[in-house]
């Protein structure tokens, strides 16, 4: 239920969508650096796709135990493809390679992009020019992209390349996923339309991953089952829905800005927990995309 306010008043701030948000962001913040580990014992073709399927079909189960219908109209379903490519497929996959190139505390901050590109698409999709706030936020977001590249030398950015332009690409898709939905709604309740996305999303990847991966199942280390419980049921369940809890309870702005911590959870706990590097250069382009995104959900 969305809180009505007067014209003028300031949004009420509801404590527990706070404490929603919080979760969401702890949850995906923490699945960079877990899904970075995973991709040290299962191809991510494989790995993404396994992970999604499940995690569609327990929100399928969630949204059937709540009441709520998984029926689509037939008029909607060239729409929920279409999201479900921009917003789940391409996402999954780009990140998903992205990370064989990237520390996950640099991808995590790429994919953060998000917002600024979306304010940017906003103008040739819906017709909302660009503000200042939003050209200052396009600054933003290459200042900090500039600021990952830079690693070591020229060497350290070749290197990187081939992950930053798929963790830039998967950024855009599911940007303009995101505009796109406000030019064409979906309207489904938010669980099931999460599991149509999701579904169809991630089932062509777990086929491809069948034909072209050989996962070694055996092989995965007890750490590895448990991050692989951690990424299918926390990070497409858990935080899934504290994030709509959290959209319903929370102005729009509020909840966007507070997904800021999703990157900054993901540059500290990649930090301690796979000991990725974090110095200068990681530090300034945190500074310069946080910056960006809040210029961005501010415009």
């Amino acid at each position: 239920m969305t809180l009505q306010t007067q014209p003028g008043a300031k949004a009420r701030i509801a404590p527990a969508g706070l404490i929603f948000l919080a979760i969401t962001s702890v949850g995906w913040g923490f699945n960079w650096p877990a899904t970075k580990y995973l991709i040290g014992e299962l191809p991510p073709m494989t790995l993404r796709g396994v992970t999604g399927v499940i995690g569609a079909s327990l929100l399928a189960i969630l949204a059937l135990t709540r009441g709520q219908s998984l029926k689509v109209r037939p008029d909607l379903w060239p729409r929920l493809v279409l999201a479900a490519v921009l917003n789940v497929m391409g996402w999954m996959v780009l990140m998903g390679l992205a990370l064989l190139w990237l520390p996950a505390s640099e991808a995590a901050l790429i994919a953060y992009t998000m917002p600024v590109w979306a304010s940017l698409l906003a103008w040739p999709v819906l017709g909302e020019r660009p503000t200042v706030l939003r050209t200052l936020a396009l600054v933003m977001a290459f200042a900090g992209l500039a600021a990952i590249m830079g690693g070591n030398g020229l060497t350290a950015s070749v290197t990187k390349l081939p992950g930053i332009i798929m963790a830039l690409v998967g950024a855009m898709a599911f940007a303009l996923g995101t505009v796109l939905a406000k030019k064409l709604p979906l309207p489904l309740p938010p669980i099931p339309a999460a599991a149509w996305q999701i579904g169809i999303g991630c089932f062509p990847v777990l086929i491809v991953g069948f034909l072209i991966d050989t996962p070694h199942w055996n092989e995965l280390t007890q750490t590895g089952w448990l991050l692989l419980f951690y990424s299918t049921v926390i990070q497409f369940c858990v935080a899934y829905v504290a994030w709509f809890a959290a959209l319903a309870r929370l102005p729009a702005s509020v909840a966007a800005i507070g997904t800021m911590a999703v990157p900054v959870i993901g540059v500290m706990t990649s930090a301690l927990a796979l000991h990725e590097p974090l110095g200068p250069g990681q530090v300034a382009a945190l500074v310069f995309t946080l910056a960006g995104v809040a210029l961005a959900t501010k415009s």
